[in-house]
């Protein structure tokens, strides 16, 4: 047998994988993982050590982190992401986006990345240790780029954007090329006088080769990295014009001087250096609700330590300590009031516009400016864990995000330079062996490359996204990611929670009738079961026991049960409160109280009942709790309504009550008696028709519709887990908000597709005109300047948008 002959067998290159895992508690955990691990084809070796909750992995060069990741979900587990934002400088167009992009994607470990033309910044989910920063920040340099971790203060939106007062290049380039312009005028009107050869070159070069050297720069690094971008078109289209007039100057220097085309290379170069300037300033326009939030943040605060009030840097102070805020300062942290009462004007948080009463009691927001009174507040949140905090990082995250529809503009970046210079080469190659006039091919072939514009296709959608969620956010409406404004445009269905969405959340008790007459001991053993929940309707059978001076008595193995009451022990006695279903589940006879509960129902109240389940189950009577209805509840309905959108109630009350609100505020459905885990089957049943569904709730009962929905919409009066599940958040709890947010959806939505049906228009005509030779090169360096300058200044026109003011 001939050995030779046989192929002989190499080892694919490996990589080595590091994974953070969560969810492993012990040995058992780590032989599962390694066991899933090792079983996907192409890992050679996994290892994991427990202490440090880290997975080393040696596989094959196929093998990606997807496929890694799957494999640890699937064994029970997780990995766990970092996230790292990037400041990236040098990017000009969409084909520099795409091509960060791709760059940073390469790097091992990177789940995601998400690059903004608009604030130059990027957003990357890695998994794996720290020191993948610095291979983030190598693979952009590799890609032609330089980029810096952004810090932790929030200042990196405002500076990601360069000041707008560099102007000084604009000036002294306008300065240059102004002569070279005018002897064309004279030309129209019929002078032939032109300024020498050497003048021209004179005038041109600087501005070619030192104003101009920006463009060559970040050609060149683009060349490097093997792709292409806006400056290296500019770049390749100037020299052409340039070096064509050098040329001709140099040909004809014993006989006449010929036209020459410096005024053309100068002039483009000029208006690109105007646009980008001018384009510089409508972008810093776009970041100004960033600014605006980050300029609440107080830099100190007065701080009373041992009967003395000292004045502390805001990073000194600790939960807990009791700041003093003066009239017409500004609210240093977030907390509670614990002496005085005031007025705060909160409109640049919560967009409401007048102020608000603050007594003792009270919460307060750091950022907010106190009106008239001195107060007291004990400190519950700092620096990153603040509500201002929290609502920065949101717009930020949101603006940094990419909208769904951006898919298509990355498609058509990562093509758009080399298929233009490809145009241009044809249109060079088509007038020079078609017409033998090789100098109108040179200068059609410049028009070519000068007018095409992929700045304005990578700044359509993010310019829009920018102004959309900062405008919303002066009003109260906080957005949490692009692909949340770009949906809630199509919602057809509102489906709104009761409790603390449509009414104030703050019920009474209006009635506690008993079976055996004991009021006093009925109101007692109601209160005693609920006497450590913060549920609304339980604070208020408390404040009614509190009222007539009754004490709640200790209470055993109390638990609430999910959309059905409440369990406890008191005394001797095994009680229930609840439903009606659970009423119904534990087979107690409700005949005595039947025809009075129905009557309350009917009037629009909560019924709650009240047995003891010791032996036989006995009912010992009902409760019934009246909530009032939001006084903007009926204008949120009636401007969805407007809007063509219809408004749908889910709620776990009864029917009475349901069918009253309804009535009241024109809902066009009810859901009533829903259990909290049967809303997301509602939002579902409801998504079915194929139309677009919002869910609005403030309860941790609501988190799991409000992640079902197509846009969870969560009031900021609530929960933190609501606010987690929702997409937006509204700062105020005003369901008319609702219809605000989806009126702005709809106006950036518009925006956004006014922008790109542009910007791809004026590709799809600029070029073929300027391929047939129908555009001078300085119109179409003129065009090409300033479609970047009209897409974000059609995006700013969104910073007009008033709201409704409710």
């Amino acid at each position: 047998m001939n050995t030779a002959a046989l192929p002989i067998a190499t080892p694919l290159q490996q990589t080595d994988w590091t994974l953070p895992v969560e969810g492993m508690t012990c040995a058992s955990c780590v032989s599962r993982v390694e066991k899933a691990l090792t079983a996907v084809p192409g890992v050679g070796e996994a290892s994991v050590n427990l202490a440090t909750e880290m997975a080393s992995v040696k596989a094959d060069k196929q093998v990606t982190l997807q496929v890694l990741r799957a494999a640890v979900d699937k064994a029970g587990y997780s990995v766990r992401e970092q996230s790292v934002q990037l400041k990236v400088d040098g990017m000009t167009c969409a084909s520099c986006v795409s091509r960060v992009e791709k760059a940073l994607k390469q790097v091992p470990g990177v789940a995601s990345a998400e690059v903004n033309l608009a604030t130059e910044t990027a957003e990357v989910r890695f998994v794996g240790r720290d020191n993948n920063l610095a291979a983030l920040i190598a693979a952009v340099d590799k890609a032609g780029y330089s980029a810096s971790p952004v810090t932790q203060d929030g200042s990196s939106t405002t500076a990601s954007t360069k000041p707008a007062n560099d102007w000084w290049p604009v000036a002294v380039a306008a300065a240059l090329s102004v002569p070279l312009v005018l002897p064309m005028f004279g030309l129209l009107w019929g002078s032939g006088w032109m300024l020498p050869g050497w003048l021209q070159l004179a005038l041109a070069t600087p501005v070619q080769f030192w104003l101009g050297a920006r463009f060559y720069r970040s050609g060149w690094k683009a060349l490097k990295a093997r792709a292409g971008n806006m400056d290296l078109l500019v770049a390749l289209g100037t020299s052409a014009g340039y070096g064509l007039s050098v040329y001709l100057l140099w040909a004809h220097r014993d006989h006449g001087m010929p036209h020459l085309y410096f005024e053309a290379s100068a002039v483009v170069i000029t208006l690109v250096l105007l646009g980008k300037w001018l384009e510089t300033r409508a972008k810093r326009q776009t970041t100004e609700a960033i600014r605006a939030l980050n300029a609440l943040r107080p830099e100190t605060a007065r701080v009373r330590r041992d009967g003395q009030d000292i004045e502390l840097p805001i990073s000194q102070v600790l939960k807990g300590d009791k700041v003093v805020i003066r009239p017409g300062e500004r609210v240093a942290v977030d907390g509670v009031v614990i002496e005085g009462s005031s007025q705060i004007d909160e409109s640049l948080i919560t967009g409401e516009s007048l102020p608000v009463a603050k007594h003792a009691g009270d919460k307060v927001t750091g950022g907010s400016v106190n009106a008239e009174g001195l107060l007291v507040v004990e400190t519950t949140a700092i620096g990153a864990e603040s509500t201002l905090a929290r609502i920065v990082r949101l717009v930020e995250s949101a603006q940094a995000k990419k909208a769904p529809i951006q898919r298509l503009v990355d498609r058509v970046s990562e093509v758009f330079v080399p298929v233009v210079i490809g145009i241009a080469l044809l249109t060079l190659l088509g007038w020079g062996l078609g017409t033998g006039n090789w100098e109108t091919a040179i200068l059609n072939a410049v028009a070519v490359l000068v007018i095409a514009c992929p700045c304005a296709l990578g700044l359509a959608t993010p310019t829009a996204v920018m102004a959309g969620t900062g405008v919303a956010a002066r009003h109260g409406i906080l957005i949490k990611d692009a692909e949340a404004l770009e949906v809630a445009h199509k919602i057809k269905i509102v489906a709104f929670d009761k409790t603390g969405t449509l009414t104030e959340g703050k019920p009474e008790l209006v009635a506690a009738d008993t079976v055996n007459g004991d009021h006093a001991a009925f109101l007692i053993a109601s209160a005693s079961i609920q006497a450590g929940s913060e549920h609304p309707l339980a604070r208020a059978v408390l404040e009614a026991a509190s009222r007539e001076g009754l004490q709640p008595m200790p209470a055993t193995e109390v638990r609430a049960i999910a959309g059905r009451g409440m369990a406890a022990v008191v005394g001797q006695r095994e009680l229930r409160l609840g439903s009606t279903r659970f009423m119904e589940e534990l087979k107690v006879d409700l005949g005595m109280l039947t025809a009075r509960a129905s009557e309350l129902q009917a009037q629009g109240r909560t019924v709650s009942w009240v047995a003891d389940v010791t032996g036989q189950p006995v009912l010992l009577g009902l409760l019934a709790f009246g909530d009032t209805l939001k006084t903007t509840a009926a204008l949120a309905v009636a401007k969805l309504h407007e809007q063509g959108v219809r408004a749908v109630l889910v709620t776990g009350d009864n029917r009475g009550s349901a069918e009253m609100v309804g009535r009241q505020l024109g809902l066009d459905d009810i859901r009533f008696e829903v259990l909290p885990e049967d809303k997301a089957r509602i939002i579902a049943e409801l998504k079915a028709g194929g139309l677009a569904v919002a869910m609005v709730g403030d309860g941790i009962n609501d988190a799991p519709a409000l992640a079902a929905a197509d846009v969870g919409i969560a009031m900021s009066t609530g929960t933190d887990v609501a606010m987690h599940a929702a997409g937006v958040t509204l700062m105020r709890g005003n369901p008319a908000l609702v219809a605000d947010a989806i009126d702005i959806s709809r106006r950036t939505y518009a925006k956004i597709r006014q922008n790109l049906f542009w910007a791809f228009v004026y590709n799809v005509v600029g070029i073929p005109l300027a391929a047939f030779g129908l555009l001078n090169p300085v119109i179409a360096g003129a065009a090409m300047a300033f479609s970047s300058v009209s897409v974000v200044s059609n995006a700013l026109m969104l910073r007009r948008w008033k709201g409704s003011n409710t």
